[in-house]
């Protein structure tokens, strides 16, 4: 159930980030008071979100990188072919 939220994108449009990621948060946060998943499942859903948020490739919910390459590449029409 929490992997998808990692899969789901950031919007391009920066007015919509902070929606998104109080939106993003708020579901986190229910679903882990309501379905109380093991502990272990918790840790590391926590362990890839900080990896992917340390990482700064663009898909964090939190913030947005400043020298992300992502969201200027996604409209590369020669990076779309590979």
């Amino acid at each position: 159930w929490l992997l998808p939220v990692l899969l789901i994108p950031k919007p391009l449009n920066p007015a919509l980030w902070f929606s998104h990621s109080m939106f993003m948060g708020f579901y986190l946060l229910s679903f882990l008071l309501e379905r109380k998943p093991c502990t272990i499942c918790a840790l590391v859903f926590l362990a890839a979100l900080f990896l992917i948020c340390y990482s700064c490739w663009g898909n964090c919910f939190l913030y947005h990188c400043t020298g992300s390459q992502l969201p200027e590449s996604a409209h590369d029409p020669s990076i779309v072919g590979t």
